[in-house]
């Protein structure tokens, strides 16, 4: 993603700003609120990235939106106006969320199936998940149906490769290098 630097930055600051003011919590919630409307509506990412649209525009949208925003979600829309960095928005609010996770001893665990994880797989990875970290593990799926079957867990840098699609690439280079001999 780009300006993921920035975005770490601008979350980062806006974590501490919002834990000061011992709030950090409620920004969470309105970060939680505007990563879904990001996600749901590809349009106002293209309104924050268009560069005919003046700053003040755009952040008048976004007030609209998140009238009932806490201060200091607001205060961030406000420096990121003043900044011109609108477009990183939905970066930041991902970021911060994440930052959060790990001020609450959290981590965020991305398993890829697939299929819709079911709940017995899900219980399974969440074992799995819970070998390998001490923290407190939140689980997100993702589909990806080129696997075949099994799971790949990723957890920060560390991952866990059970697909089905390994084991048929592990017995390939298996297969390819006893053939060559």
């Amino acid at each position: 993603m780009r300006g993921t630097r920035a975005a770490f930055r601008y979350a980062k600051a806006t974590l501490a700003y919002a834990h000061e003011a011992k709030v950090s919590e409620v920004v969470a919630k309105d970060m939680f609120a505007l990563t879904g409307l990001m996600q749901e509506n590809n349009e106002l990412q293209t309104v924050l990235e268009n560069p005919i649209l003046s700053a003040p525009k755009k952040e008048a949208v976004l007030k609209t939106l998140f009238s009932g925003a806490c201060p200091q979600t607001l205060r961030l829309l406000k420096l990121l106006t003043e900044n011109n960095r609108l477009a990183l928005l939905a970066a930041i609010s991902e970021q911060y969320l994440s930052l959060y996770s790990q001020t609450k001893g959290e981590i965020q665990a991305l398993v890829t199936t697939a299929v819709p994880i079911s709940p017995s797989l899900e219980s399974l990875v969440l074992e799995k998940a819970k070998g390998l970290t001490k923290d407190k593990v939140q689980l997100e799926n993702k589909v990806d149906p080129a696997i075949i079957g099994g799971f790949i867990l990723q957890i920060g840098d560390i991952q866990y490769d059970a697909s089905v699609l390994h084991q048929l690439k592990a017995l390939k280079t298996t297969l390819t290098k006893i053939n060559t001999l």
